[in-house]
């Protein structure tokens, strides 16, 4: 059976990093599976990479097919931005390991939907000084740097990621990686998926 190899963490944890070394692994043979998301793309991304990008009425005609399985709503300093899972048939589970990026919430509302023993979490940790000064090199990187959403979202992940929450959702130490060494985090990753699909 294939599983779905949930990877999230804070922002700026480096969670997109991680991704992209992990599809990148030739002997892992994962797939993507992209959330899909209203808010627009950054520089470097690719649509159907990170994720699906998508506007207001292609998450409403998804959801008006009942093909989205969770949903959260960001109030951003642009707006209202949706981030959500859909599940459409295509992802073949029973054959075929994924990799997804997304938050605690949406880990929590896909594993109650699917089932634990489809889902392998990953999370990504790293100290907040370090986090706060990457989430800050990425912004003036971009074109247009959004320095309010960025302290708005900084803020808002110490409470969607709070310990608390990370307990209630099943989350143990061995699925815990901090990433304050790329290549030391990514064999620590590395080890764990060899062990569990």
């Amino acid at each position: 059976m294939g599983k779905i190899i949930y990877l999230m963490g804070k922002s700026a944890s480096g969670k997109d990093t991680i991704y992209k070394e992990l599809i990148d692994r030739q002997e892992l043979q994962l797939q993507t599976f992209p959330i899909y998301t209203t808010r627009p793309i950054r520089d470097g991304e690719h649509d159907g990479v990170e994720y699906f990008f998508t506007d207001h009425q292609g998450y409403q005609d998804l959801k008006d097919q009942g093909k989205v399985v969770e949903e959260r709503i960001y109030h951003t300093m642009q707006g209202d931005w949706i981030y959500f899972t859909v599940l459409d048939g295509i992802a073949d589970l029973e054959h075929q390991n994924y990799l997804m990026i997304g938050t605690l919430e949406s880990y929590c509302k896909i594993r109650d939907k699917i089932g634990k023993e489809k889902l392998l979490p990953i999370y990504i940790t790293l100290e907040d000084g370090e986090r706060l000064f990457r989430a800050l090199s990425r912004e003036r990187a971009q074109e247009n740097p959004q320095y309010p959403e960025l302290c708005r979202r900084f803020l808002a992940d110490n409470e969607d990621f709070s310990e608390e929450h990370i307990r209630k959702a099943g989350i143990g130490d061995a699925e815990i990686f901090d990433n304050i060494d790329l290549q030391k985090c990514l064999l620590q990753i590395m080890k764990y998926l060899k062990q569990n699909l």
